[in-house]
């Protein structure tokens, strides 16, 4: 055993991830938390657990002294980081050797050369690592950096070299966009980093994301575990990843390989870590930056290679050495990994808190689930909105993406919003199937962003009517058919008429619905009882998971990311439908909203204060994400009901206006 206790200097899933390894090793852990997650998932699954401060993350997660202390008073032997907060923190890192305890992760000066990007390409391109053509040095001003730009050729990518999760970063296809774009990074990146250096690159066409995971002991031994794929990305945020890639073969992966290794061997890299490159579509690669840590999709690479990253990064800390070389790593199948995240993609996918009145994991073969949270636990303003990774295992990509689609279908979470519908359209779209990807697949695929539309039946309305006919009939829901013999469904209006049928097959059903055609289901129901959510069966020999609940009349099945309401009625009572007028749209124009709960920061206008359509009003702050609010019209302010410093509830009114 190489250490009987440790700390994790962490939360949330990832904390409870080290905790479940370190146990099955038999290595006592201590949690630390703040107090906002004194009654967390991973504070009651740690053998003991520490206070270290208020809930904002500044006060608590942040705070490494604290942290150290609580180390040392419960007696842990070694500090695991996680990832996010300071894990790649050179400073806490040597803060925790020079307590005599040991960092679970890089040495210091790893983390501080991979931390600075462009000291970083520096020693790539020293190291012989492929690097995207640019100009790897500070940039005083904006001249500068439109003369830079205009010698590499457009377009070209404007970072901040203290850069991450997509802060100072712009792409510009001309002079003026890199004269605005280098001011507009250099501020956010003073304010997001307090470093304003700035550094240009050429931007890659079409680019796709892939990162090797490297794996390296204290004797020198550094080895590749191949690539992941996670070019699904919004506003530069992973969304999906999957390992193997569907570009990479089997001679470039030894190439990108070998350069992640001749890098890590620059910096004298020890445990695991992550080395980046962007791709395009001719499988020409360049690095982009290291992470110095275990990064968020290291499931996908343990599944196809059947390796446990974080107890070889515990076994390194100790001492040991990796008991594998590159000649004998295989991997085999495919993984694929969906973050599901506390947001509302029907509002632009804003942060979204509350409390997972219903939480119910998916499980299913080759299905894992790595989660911080269970029923009844409350998703906070002041971190990650990430509830859980769903990852699946298959022979091949497409029965990993099949089993993933199922497992969403049976995820079962209510009392906030969330992102799954929004992942499983993805995953059931014909060009992510065929892995055609793009950084640029989300922006390009939904380009007015996830609307209502997306959600609603659409082209499988028919599949979704019959399901839920199903859903309807198992549950003796339609107590009895019209004259004919037929159950009628009223869906958005429109009214769907049912027939069913026994039979030895099982349950088959006729659908008739308001658009010209009709369409003949077959469905084998499996594993029902009244009252659940979750319902498997079979439709046109096809294996579906599906989600109906009830409220009150109204019906609601769920499959791929599409769903139907449906209200069973008479023919003669759906009729009067067709009589009744539209629901009247309700003009908020002229009120500022909050679209989700936050911490009202800031109000830029005062009652009596003229202003123009997109001007920004307000500051609202959730889950360490600044929100400008804007004015939707011109106007006067009116009235200002919301206090500055004081929390708001989603569609809180913060101010109105009147016209000017």
């Amino acid at each position: 055993m190489p250490f009987d206790k440790i700390l994790i200097a962490n939360r949330g899933e990832i904390a409870c991830r080290v905790i479940r390894t370190a146990r099955a090793m038999g290595i006592s852990t201590v949690a630390v938390f703040s107090d906002a997650d004194a009654g967390s998932k991973h504070v009651q699954m740690a053998d003991e657990a520490v206070r270290v401060g208020e809930a904002a993350s500044a006060a608590s997660y942040l705070q490494g002294r604290r942290i150290i202390d609580a180390a040392l008073k419960t007696g842990a032997k070694a500090i695991h980081p996680g990832f996010g907060f300071l894990s790649e923190n050179a400073e806490f890192c040597e803060a925790v050797q020079a307590a005599g305890l040991v960092w679970i992760g890089p040495p210091t000066g790893a983390i501080r050369s991979m931390g600075d990007k462009i000291e970083s390409k520096r020693l790539a391109a020293a190291a012989g690592v492929s690097t995207v053509p640019g100009y790897v040095g500070e940039i005083d001003s904006p001249e500068q950096a439109v003369e830079i730009a205009t010698e590499i050729g457009f377009p070209v990518m404007i970072k901040a070299s203290a850069g991450g999760g997509g802060k100072g970063m712009r792409i510009a296809e001309s002079a003026e966009d890199v004269a605005e774009g280098f001011r507009a990074a250099q501020a956010e990146a003073k304010g997001a980093f307090g470093d304003d250096r700035i550094f240009i690159e050429k931007f890659i066409v079409n680019p796709r994301h892939i990162e090797i995971q490297i794996l390296a002991d204290q004797r020198g031994n550094i080895v590749h575990l191949g690539e992941r794929e996670c070019s699904i990305q919004r506003r530069h945020q992973k969304v999906i990843e999957e390992a193997p890639s569907p570009l990479i073969e089997s001679e470039t992966r030894a190439a990108m390989g070998a350069e992640a290794i001749a890098l890590a061997q620059a910096v004298d890299y020890v445990s695991a870590g992550t080395v980046e490159f962007i791709a395009d579509q001719d499988r020409n690669f360049y690095f982009l930056e290291m992470n110095t840590r275990l990064q968020v999709e290291h499931p996908v690479t343990e599944l196809i290679h059947d390796i446990d990253l974080v107890e070889w990064m515990i076994r390194v800390a100790a001492g040991e050495e990796l008991p594998f070389r590159q000649s004998e790593i295989e991997h085999e199948g495919w993984a694929v990994e969906a973050r599901v995240y506390a947001e509302d993609p029907l509002r632009g996918f804003l942060p979204s808190i509350g409390r997972l009145s219903v939480y119910e994991e998916p499980l299913g073969e080759g299905v894992r689930v790595d989660s911080g949270v269970r029923e009844g636990d409350e998703i906070s303003m002041h971190y990650d909105p990430m509830i859980a990774k769903v990852i699946a295992f298959g022979a091949d990509r497409s029965e990993a993406i099949e089993r993933l689609a199922g497992a969403l279908d049976g995820y079962v979470i209510e009392g906030l919003d969330h992102n799954v519908a929004f992942v499983n359209q993805v995953l059931g779209a014909e060009r992510f199937q065929s892995g055609a990807l793009t950084t640029n697949y989300i922006a390009e695929e939904f380009p007015e962003g996830f609307t209502p539309a997306h959600g609603a039946g659409g082209a499988d309305e028919g599949m979704l009517v019959a399901l839920a006919g199903q859903v309807l009939r198992v549950n003796q829901a339609l107590e009895a058919a019209d004259a004919d013999g037929a159950y009628t469904v009223l869906v958005e209006r429109q009214a769907y008429s049912l027939r069913f049928e026994d039979s030895a097959e099982g349950l088959s059903l006729h659908v008739d619905g308001p658009k010209p055609g009709s369409a003949q289901f077959g469905a084998d129901v499996r594993d029902w009882r009244a009252g659940k959510r979750v319902y498997s069966c079979t439709l046109g020999g096809r294996a579906l998971v599906l989600q109906a609940r009830r409220r009150g009349l109204v019906w609601t099945v769920s499959h791929g990311g599409r769903s139907v309401s449906l209200t069973p009625m008479r023919a003669e009572v759906a009729a009067l439908y067709d009589l009744m007028p539209e629901p009247k749209v309700v003009d908020t124009s002229r009120q500022l909203i909050s679209p989700m709960p936050g911490l009202l920061r800031s109000v830029a206008v005062e009652v009596g204060q003229a202003v123009k359509a997109g001007e920004t009003l307000a500051v609202v702050e959730a889950m360490k994400m600044e929100n400008l609010l804007t004015a939707a019209v011109d106007g006067v302010v009116e009235s200002i009901p919301a206090t500055i410093g004081g929390t708001l509830r989603r569609d809180e009114v913060i101010l109105t206006l009147e016209q000017g």
